[in-house]
This record gives C-alpha cells, structure tokens and sequence, in this order.
C-alpha cells in the first residue's frame, strides 16, 4: 500500500512535471512564435519605411532642383528684361515715339542726339531768356501805322530786306493811304514806285488784288482772323502772323528765312517745311511767347548769327549752341562781322521805336539817301 501511494506520488509527480514543461514549452513555443512573429513584422515592414525613406530623400533632392529651375528661369527672365526696361526708359526713344504719333499742327519736335525733350525745351527757352536779354529793344523792323500798311509791307518784303521796304513804302502810302486808293490804282504807276523791292509786277498785282479783297470782303479793313487773313492774295501764314502779333497783339510765329535757319542751326527740329517749323516751335514754347520769340531769333540771326560767317566770338548763347565753332570764334574778327546797331550801323526802319533809339539804335536812312 505503501508503495502504491509512492507509486502513484511519483506518477503524479511526473504528470505534474510533464504538464509543467508542456505547459513552459507551449508557452515558450507561442513566446517564441509571438518573438518570430513581431521579428518578423518589422523585417517585412522595415522595407517600405526604407523605400519611403528613400522616396522622401528623393523628393528633397528632386525638389531643390525644382526649385533651382525657376529661379534660373527668374534670373534669365530678369537677364532678358532688363535691356527691354532700359530701353522704355530712354527719353529720346520716348520723344520719338510721340512725334511719329502726332500730327503736323501740334507736333513734338525731334530731339538731335541724345537730347532729351525736357532737355530740348529747356534749352530752347533758355535760349530765348538769353537774346530777350540781348534784344530787350526788338520789334517788327517794318515801319507802319495801322494794319493796313503793315499787310502791305508784309507782302512786299518777299525776296528782299525790310530795309528796302522801308525806303519804298512812304511814297506808296503817300499815294495811297488806304485800302479804296490802292485798289483804283494803275498798276503801272504802282509797278514804278515797287521797283527797287524787286519782283515789282508781282507784288504790284498781289498789293491791289489784297486791297481789292480789303474793300470788297472786308469793308476796306484788314480782319483779325487767320483764316480771313490767308484768303488775301499774296497773304500766306507767315505774313498773317506778323500781322496778327504786331498789329492786333495776337501771338503768332513768324517762320521766315532767319527763322528756319536759326532753329536748325540750334537744333530745335530738323523740319524744312514751314508749316511744319512752326508747329514743332510752337511745341517748345507757350503760345504767349511766339511772337516776341519770333523777334528775339530773327534779330539774332541779322545782326550775329548769319547764313554764311556766323559771329560765333560775339555771341551771347555759345554755350547752349550745338553748332559754334561753325563761325570765327576770335571775339576781335567776330566783332567785326556784327550787323546794324550791334556793328554801330543803322537798323533797318526809318521810324524805329523810342526804345531801339534809347538802347543805341540808328534810325535807316531813306530811298536815295548817300
């Protein structure tokens, strides 16, 4: 009995001892199943987190370089525009551009060289302060006491000098003070007292045809109009605005031979036309001006800055000029080139103005007169 009870204590003991290392060796199975299982996991999960990885280290590289692109693109982009803003900012392409989109009547001038407009208008009216300083004295150089003679004397002084005009005109309005007495005239006796003015049958018949208009259009009285002034024979633009600046006060410009020369010369435009001179000055200067300005540049251009030896030693804007040099520039030779009451010789009207007499001015002597 004994042994049975030993017996069966030791297979109790053995089963307790099986089950014990059944129950460690499952459990150990499943630790180690449960251990391979997590190993496992990350060994197969580990492979996306190092493509990934890789596809992020990728994408950093790659996007740099995008990121390279278009800031070489910028840079190209600011490389090519930048000669295309210079070149917007250039005053005289500006200048250009609005004169070849303008029309005649109030046209821009053309800058010379690389002269900007604000340059060019700065210096054209500087110019003009300077010779109103020189020729405080400048008036019209035709002698005349009302409208009518001064259209006349106007007309006349085509092809020749105000001087000879100013010899001729007093044995004509002696003859035929007004508007009705020219237009009965013969022209024959007309044509002999025009004369020395030159072109003596032509300006004949446009003096009686213009008093003719005069006394049939007008009632014998000149009109203060342009477009009226125009309509008269042997009236152009130019005689209308001397007569509508120095008979009636109203501005205009006189663009005559001395003009156009001059305005080239200083290279305010290089216009040839008439019509189109005067609408390039006009540009540069307030319409106020015109026609003291037209004054200022014809004596000028008289008395200094002549066509063929230009008095540049004597002249009073050579620093504004872009064409001294052209000239004799001694100041002692260039004196001696100066014309009328800048030379010491007489001016060009019989009856010039108190001012002009007061300033040193000579009065011209009449027709025949030494």
């Amino acid at each position: 009995m004994k042994k049975t009870s030993a017996a069966k204590k030791t297979a109790g003991a053995k089963k307790t001892a099986g089950a014990e290392k059944t129950a460690g060796a499952k459990k150990t199975a499943g630790a180690e199943k449960s251990t391979a299982a997590k190993k496992t996991a990350p060994v197969k999960k580990a492979p996306p987190v190092k493509k990934t990885a890789v596809a992020t280290k990728a994408a950093a590289v790659k996007k740099p370089a995008a990121a390279t692109k278009p800031a070489a693109a910028t840079k190209a982009a600011a490389v090519k525009k930048a000669p295309a803003a210079k070149k917007v900012t250039v005053a005289p392409k500006k200048a250009t551009a609005r004169v070849k989109g303008t029309a005649p009547a109030t046209a821009v001038v053309h800058p010379p060289g690389d002269e900007s407009r604000t340059a060019l208008v700065r210096r054209a009216r500087r110019i003009n302060r300077e010779l109103a300083e020189v020729y405080p004295y400048a008036h019209p150089e035709l002698d005349f006491d009302n409208p009518f003679q001064l259209v006349v004397a106007t007309v006349l002084s085509a092809q020749t000098t105000d001087l000879r005009v100013n010899q001729t005109t007093p044995a004509l309005f002696a003859k035929y003070p007004t508007p009705e007495d020219l237009a009965a005239a013969n022209p024959e006796e007309v044509e002999e007292i025009l004369r020395p003015c030159g072109f003596f049958r032509a300006k004949t018949k446009s003096v009686i045809g213009l008093s003719k208009a005069l006394v049939e259009d007008f009632g014998g009285e000149v009109p203060g109009r342009l477009e009226d002034l125009v309509k008269l024979p042997g009236v152009g633009r130019k005689t209308a605005f001397v007569v509508l600046g120095n008979a009636f006060g109203r501005p205009g410009i006189t663009v005559d031979t001395h003009f156009q020369r001059l305005v080239r010369r200083w290279r305010w435009t290089a216009e040839t036309d008439p019509d189109k001179i005067e609408a390039a000055i006009g540009a540069l200067f307030p319409k106020s001006d015109w026609t003291d300005l037209s004054h200022h540049v014809i004596w000028h251009g008289r008395r200094i800055c002549h066509a063929r030896k230009p008095a540049c030693g004597a002249c009073p804007i050579t620093a504004l000029c872009p064409a001294y040099g052209e000239g004799e520039t001694d100041p002692e030779k260039a004196k001696k080139l100066l014309k009328y009451e800048k030379g010491g010789f007489p001016g060009q009207r019989l009856r010039p103005p108190q001012a002009y007499l007061d300033a040193g001015g000579k009065p011209a002597p009449p027709l025949g007169a030494g």
